[in-house]
């Protein structure tokens, strides 16, 4: 069977579930962005337009999101797994891996169903919906929902259009594609406000962002004649300028537009952590040749081949050693 043959068993498949299922609760990976909200909020409203029971769970620790997020939509949400999962089919979303999603209770749901678009993901469903040619997870739900025949409504068009303009970098990044701008024309003959929508994602930042982003911008390192340029946020950068983790956001993308660099990177202490040093590591590759997802599995993350993160206990010396012989390894 071709890999399009596969794909269409899988999409087949996966209609075939929502479509005779009753009962689902949706989630999607820690600390959630653009894609993984406006997904999770557009499947779970296909579904309840669809006449199902429907809940979308995320931990209480993940409140309040990140404040350009904060004005999506998430009906029927709640924080603890519910009792009855062992009934429910359990819906991934943009998750590459389930251990990035926290509750292993949601292990224990009927079915689990893995919608996807990252070309790393390790296929942990009972159904694998996994897209890698797909610009964002949006992209895909937005391809199940005409698959449903259901009407593509205002508040559906809004949380795609979110998890779309995001996962593209406002349709800047190498994985946006024809079908990534018909699907732009549809959410917005469906009545969005795109200028609304990008007020809310990219404007109104506040004072801490900015000055976060600017001690950022002021730690910046070279190595290896530019072609890794990375920076680093302490626990004290966020306390001076009152920052909280999320204002991170977006540090990586001014690095990557550096002349000469091939890979970007954004080393952070971790503030939930308590005493322990441990860093989050955001990586960004521009050269053809750098697949920085597989540096990120190499230490227990993943993403795509041109932006990718994991966590470490290396110190910042160690860890950019490690990154340089990775690099070097694949140019």
């Amino acid at each position: 069977m071709s890999t399009r043959d596969v794909a269409r068993s899988a999409r087949e498949r996966v209609l075939a579930e929502l479509r005779e299922g009753e009962c689902f609760v949706l989630t999607t990976h820690e600390h959630p962005d653009g894609d993984a909200l406006g997904s999770l909020a557009a499947m779970q409203q296909v579904l309840c337009a669809m006449g199902k029971d429907a809940v979308s769970f995320m931990p209480a620790d993940e409140f309040p999101l990140p404040y350009e997020y904060r004005f999506i939509e998430l009906p029927q949400l709640v924080t603890t797994v519910p009792e009855d999962v062992a009934d429910r089919t359990a819906i991934f979303l943009d998750c590459g891996n389930i251990d990035r999603n926290r509750a292993d209770g949601l292990k224990r749901a009927a079915r689990i169903l893995n919608i996807d678009h990252h070309h790393d993901n390790t296929r942990f469903g009972t159904v694998d919906h996994v897209v890698p040619e797909a610009s964002c997870t949006a992209e895909v739900i937005w391809d199940l929902m005409r698959g449903l025949d259901v009407e593509l409504t205002q508040p559906i068009a809004e949380a795609l259009y979110v998890g779309l303009v995001t996962d593209t970098g406002k349709f800047m990044y190498e994985n946006t594609g024809l079908r990534a701008h018909v699907m732009a024309a549809e959410l917005i003959g469906a009545g969005i406000d795109v200028h609304a929508i990008y007020r809310r994602l990219y404007e109104g930042v506040p004072q801490g962002k900015l000055e976060l982003l600017a001690r950022g911008l002021g730690a910046v390192e070279r190595f290896d004649g530019g072609l890794l340029t990375l920076t680093q946020l302490t626990r004290e950068d966020y306390a001076l300028t009152g920052a909280d983790e999320s204002f991170s956001e977006g540090v990586v993308d001014h690095l990557r537009s550096l002349e000469g660099t091939a890979v970007a990177g954004l080393v952070r202490e971790l503030l939930s952590d308590g005493a322990a040093a441990r860093r989050k590591v955001s990586l960004r590759a521009t050269d053809d040749r750098v697949d920085v997802s597989a540096i990120a599995r190499a230490h227990g993350g993943g993403g795509h081949r041109r932006a990718a993160g994991f966590s470490t206990d290396l110190e910042f010396a160690e860890l950019v050693a490690v990154l340089r012989t990775q690099l070097a390894a694949q140019l």
